[in-house]
């Protein structure tokens, strides 16, 4: 009996630290607008604006920004096919380091 105890003990012991997962609560390609703030704020604010939708002192708004102007800015430091700049400047160097943050800007940047 004294086994039969023991064992029901060790099973439940191990069933009890199973490992759950939390359900996601958003995909990654979704972003999360709060980390893309403090990424804007300190990647993109000194040139644009705290405020990404009024001017900066070099750059434009960018409030609304489609995701293929923030990938060719950001990754190449070129504009889409088609697209007609704000501003014609060379100022922005390409930012490949943020590639992966490119969701979370465009969450909080809409």
């Amino acid at each position: 009996m004294r086994r039969l105890i023991t064992a029901l003990f060790f099973l439940l012991m191990l069933t009890g630290c199973e490992k759950k997962t939390a359900a996601p609560t958003k995909t990654a390609a979704a972003g999360d607008p709060n980390r893309g703030r403090a990424i804007y704020l300190s990647n993109c604010a000194a040139c644009h604006n705290p405020d990404p939708s009024k001017d900066g002192s070099v750059g434009p708004a960018i409030k609304g920004a489609s995701r293929e102007l923030i990938e060719a800015r950001l990754m190449r430091a070129s504009y889409p096919p088609g697209y007609k700049p704000k501003r014609n400047t060379a100022a922005m160097p390409a930012q490949p380091y943020l590639e992966s943050s490119i969701p979370d800007l465009i969450a909080f940047l809409r």
